[in-house]
C-alpha cells in the first residue's frame, strides 16, 4: 500500500508577481509555466524540483 502523505512532490498555489493572479501549479514541472493572465514565467523546469519564480501561497494536499 502506498503512503501518499510522504510524497516528495506537491501541488502549490502560487501568486503571480506581476499580476496578482492566483494558479495551482506542479512543484515538478517539467516545462516552463507561464501566468495565464500576463504570462510571465511562473516556474522553470530544473530536472526534479523546479524554480519556483512566484509568491507561494499555499501548499495542497
Amino acid at each position: 500500500m502506498t503512503n501518499f502523505n510522504n510524497a516528495k512532490s506537491n501541488f502549490l498555489k502560487v501568486k503571480c508577481i506581476d499580476c496578482g493572479n492566483q494558479q495551482i501549479i506542479f512543484d515538478h514541472a517539467a516545462s516552463n509555466v507561464q501566468c495565464i493572465i500576463c504570462g510571465k514565467t511562473l516556474v522553470k523546469p530544473r530536472g526534479g524540483k523546479s524554480e519556483i519564480v512566484a509568491q507561494i501561497v499555499e501548499v495542497l494536499d
